[in-house]
C-alpha cells in the first residue's frame, strides 16, 4: 500500500503546474484519477507507476509518461530519495 505524500515544491510556469515530490521508499501517490491528463517523469531514484493493470518502473532515464484523463494510476518510491515530478495543465489539480 502507497504511503500518500504531498509535493515538496509546487509552482506554475508559463501555463503549466508542476507538482515536485520527494519521496522514500513505499512513499507516493496512492490509486486516484483525474478528469484531465498530465505527464509524469522520475529525477532521481526509482518509482513504479501503475496504470489500470500495467505497471512501468522509472528513473532518470526513463522517458516521461502520459497518464490520461480518466484512469486510475498510482505512483510508488521504489527507493529512498527519489524525486518525481507531476506536470498538467494550469489550474488543474
Amino acid at each position: 500500500m502507497t504511503i500518500a505524500i504531498a509535493p515538496c515544491h509546487r509552482f506554475t510556469y508559463d501555463g503549466a503546474q508542476l507538482n515536485v515530490y520527494h519521496a522514500n521508499k513505499g512513499e507516493g501517490l496512492p490509486k486516484h484519477e483525474h478528469t484531465f491528463a498530465h505527464a509524469t517523469m522520475c529525477n532521481a531514484g526509482s518509482c513504479i507507476v501503475r496504470v489500470e493493470g500495467k505497471e512501468l518502473a522509472m528513473t532518470k532515464d526513463t522517458q516521461p509518461v502520459n497518464l490520461s484523463e480518466g484512469k486510475w494510476h498510482e505512483i510508488e518510491a521504489l527507493e529512498d530519495n527519489t524525486v518525481f515530478v507531476n506536470v498538467f495543465a494550469e489550474g488543474k489539480y
